[in-house]
């Protein structure tokens, strides 16, 4: 993992609440998309694509949410970008929509994740490379004792 930070457990459990922070910023913003499009996909149901044309009383709603919906897009880009992957750490495969981040850290000299699923306090599990969250094994004192060295 060239280049890619190694986190001690106790470094990762410090990000912990700024990643909350983050995945709640991220929940809200996606609130506001998701009213964003409702109203948009109820303007496109009462006017198809008479919706875009310039005399339609409605093209301008329509203008203002599309707007909407392009920034409510880059904020949640920007959170991601800035506030979470710049940390060094990864999202796995459907992470970002299940509030799950990987750690890369070393275990006896090999890498491993770990395993933070939001909500939790403090990370309670690791898994290898290849083992996902359904590969989640508890971490325990020892085992963290000898992850990031």
């Amino acid at each position: 993992m060239d280049g890619q930070r190694i986190f001690t457990v106790e470094e990762a459990n410090q990000l912990i609440p700024q990643l909350e922070s983050a995945f709640d910023e991220l929940e809200d913003e996606r609130r506001e998309l998701d009213q964003g499009i409702d109203r948009i996909k109820i303007l496109d149901v009462l006017w198809g694509p008479r919706l875009r044309e310039p005399a339609n009383p409605d093209r301008q709603e329509f203008l203002t949410h599309r707007a909407s919906v392009r920034q409510n897009l880059r904020e949640i880009e920007a959170v991601v970008e800035q506030r979470i992957l710049s940390l060094g750490v990864r999202f796995p495969a459907g992470g970002l929509a299940h509030g799950l981040v990987d750690f890369p850290t070393t275990l006896d000299g090999r890498v491993v994740f770990l395993c933070w699923k939001r909500g939790e306090p403090r990370l309670q599990a690791w898994h290898e490379v290849d083992g996902g969250f359904a590969g989640r094994r508890p971490l325990t004192l020892e085992i963290a004792s000898r992850m990031g060295t």
